[in-house]
């Protein structure tokens, strides 16, 4: 019995299943965000047609406290740093008490009171309004069209990116683009390299480097192997986003000059965030 449990542990150990657990996790929000990206383009192009100008309006409306205690036990966690405008932080909303009576135990436990959960009251403040100034309708304006923005002028270029264009980012398609370079040299990385070298410009690859690697330690091709560039919330004006144009027209031009990478270093999980590459 004794020799069975030592095996049993000497598995666990080798197959590390807290590990694979998180990588599936981070790969199933991967895998469903540009999905989800696709269903809000759509939904915003089926309100244009159908003449509703601001259907933003009428689902905030309808999502108030009284619907919500309808549905049953549930949670929410949201990030902070983005669309609440804020540098540091975040909120857990539920609607079951006792479940957030857990939730508030175990934060005084690991990060601090519920009045600041860890936090300074200056980043707090800083939720707080962001939350009220995110929902301004010219500045969604403004955030969503300098991305549209982005999206069309590289459309306009010939430059291949999945379309319709999101409201955060703009996806370049590594791997339409750079077709000498083959998926298990990463292509998305070479660009990704090839911005950053020659203008400056931080994308990020989403392709085989982040989804290639399985937990047998095998690799194969993801399905896309795309560049995404984010903008950052209330930092760039028009003239640095034609500047990022300008620098991708100019490395797209020379599209065929790149080379793949190979990987020198990389953790047994989530490589792409800490992996270290070499040209080939």
């Amino acid at each position: 019995m004794i020799a069975l449990i030592r095996l049993y542990v000497r598995q666990l150990r080798r197959h590390d299943p807290t590990g694979l657990a998180a990588e599936l996790a981070f790969r199933f929000m991967f895998a469903t965000f540009p999905f989800i990206l696709f269903l809000v383009a759509l939904g915003a192009s089926l309100a244009g047609w159908l003449g509703v100008a601001d259907p933003t309006a009428r689902i905030i409306a309808t999502l108030d406290s009284t619907s919500c205690r309808r549905c049953g036990p549930f949670a929410v966690k949201r990030y902070a740093k983005k669309d609440g405008l804020a540098n540091i932080g975040g909120w857990l909303a539920m609607n079951d008490d006792r479940l957030a009576e857990q939730c508030r135990n175990l934060l005084i436990l690991t990060e601090g009171f519920i009045t600041y959960g860890g936090l300074a009251g200056r980043d707090l403040e800083a939720i707080a309004q962001g939350l009220r100034e995110v929902v301004d309708e010219d500045y969604l304006r403004y955030r969503i069209r300098s991305t549209e923005y982005l999206g069309e002028s590289l459309v306009k270029s010939g430059i291949p990116v999945v379309r319709p264009i999101g409201g955060h980012a703009v996806y370049i398609d590594a791997r339409a683009l750079l077709p000498q370079v083959p998926p298990l040299q990463y292509p998305g990385q070479a660009l990704a390299a090839a911005l950053y070298r020659e203008g400056g410009i931080r994308g990020c690859e989403i392709g085989t480097v982040m989804f290639g690697l399985h937990p047998d330690g095998s690799e194969t091709p993801a399905t896309m192997d795309l560049v995404r560039l984010a903008i950052p919330r209330r930092t760039y004006t028009q003239s640095h986003v034609d500047y990022a144009i300008e620098v991708i027209r100019w490395v797209a031009e020379r599209a065929d000059q790149l080379r793949g990478y190979r990987i020198v270093a990389q953790p047994p999980q989530l490589r792409h965030f800490t992996a270290r590459f070499a040209p080939l």
